[in-house]
């Protein structure tokens, strides 16, 4: 029986099972579409990286934090499975990391695109000057930000008495002052939620008034992609993102004894769970981003199914004229 350090609530046996059998469905579900679905992304997003400039870094960068993200996901599936992890104290905290990882990232390159798409349909003499180093140059400073945003999350777990039963979330918590125990939170929630959500909304409504007053950009197809892309952005956020951090915030209270009611923590602990695999399954809604919005992306997609579908015709024809 797991009992919260700073709580007289113990959770029960029941709740940790619930725990595990929660988390090596859900990423047994989403680990194979979302490897392939990005694998694919990210060689079509590649394949036209020199001839499009409209978000394709931030989309292809948003490609390679899921797919590090699903990689991951077969360590984590065996651990919650078979309730043990023989791969070391590193590659616990590693995977730990690589989920907060994944999921900061994502929300940036979500706010970036959502920013891009919605400045170009607004002031469109902006993207015949862009180029793509700017888009380079931002999503390494992004790359770097998140990375040092992320660290406190392996490092507030204490691994002195390390041991093959426990990893992940079930590593117990450092002892943290309470004054830096907020200030962590709140960067968190407003750098990764507040920020973004503000952001992300605003795009949307910006991008959809302008193609209300513009009717010649109503008229436009890359018009109406830019509203689809920036809505697909704020879909997979308010689905993904938004219910767990709002969780993380109510966990996070459990844990410094603002909530104090059992059973308020036990179903706070259980919604918690549930919304971290939402936030997972960002990785199989974000390359309906690249096809369902993105013409490029089904062209290409469609160049290479009829060339992959031409070749083994000319080898089926060419092993029976043999």
């Amino acid at each position: 029986m797991l009992v919260n350090e700073s709580s007289q609530c113990p959770e029960k046996h029941w709740e940790e099972e619930f725990h595990m059998k929660l988390y090596a469905a859900v990423y047994g579900i989403i680990v194979i579409p979302g490897f392939l679905g990005n694998s694919v992304a990210l060689w079509v997003l590649f394949g036209n990286i020199k001839r499009e400039k409209k978000a394709v870094i931030f989309m292809t960068n948003l490609a390679i934090a899921d797919l590090a993200h699903m990689l991951s996901l077969p360590l984590r599936i065996f651990y919650y499975t078979f309730h043990t992890w023989p791969f070391g104290k590193f590659m616990c905290l590693f995977c730990f990391y690589l989920k907060f990882l994944n999921m900061y990232a994502s929300i940036l390159f979500l706010v970036c695109i959502s920013i891009q798409r919605c400045v170009f349909l607004i002031c469109p003499f902006k993207y015949s000057s862009w180029r793509r180093r700017y888009d380079v140059g931002l999503c390494i400073i992004g790359w770097v930000f998140v990375i040092l945003m992320c660290l406190p999350f392996p490092m507030m777990r204490n691994t002195d008495t390390f041991n093959s039963t426990l990893c992940f979330a079930s590593l117990p918590m450092k002892h943290v002052n309470l004054g830096s125990s907020i200030a962590m939170l709140m960067a968190a929630e407003l750098l990764g939620f507040v920020g973004p959500i503000i952001i992300i909304i605003l795009c949307t409504w910006k991008t959809a008034q302008s193609l209300k007053k513009n009717r010649i950009v109503t008229n436009n197809q890359g018009g109406r992609r830019a509203l689809k892309l920036v809505l697909m952005c704020a879909i997979v956020f308010l689905v993904c993102f938004a219910p767990y951090h709002i969780f993380f915030l109510l966990n996070q209270l459990t844990w410094l004894e603002v909530i104090t009611d059992c059973t308020m923590q036990k179903n706070i602990r259980i919604l918690h769970s549930v919304t971290l695999c939402l936030a997972s399954m960002n990785a199989c809604l974000d390359p309906c981003i690249y096809y369902f919005v993105t013409a490029e992306f089904r062209e290409q997609l469609s160049r290479t199914s009829s060339f992959l579908v031409r070749s083994r015709h000319l080898s089926r024809d060419s092993t029976m004229s043999r």
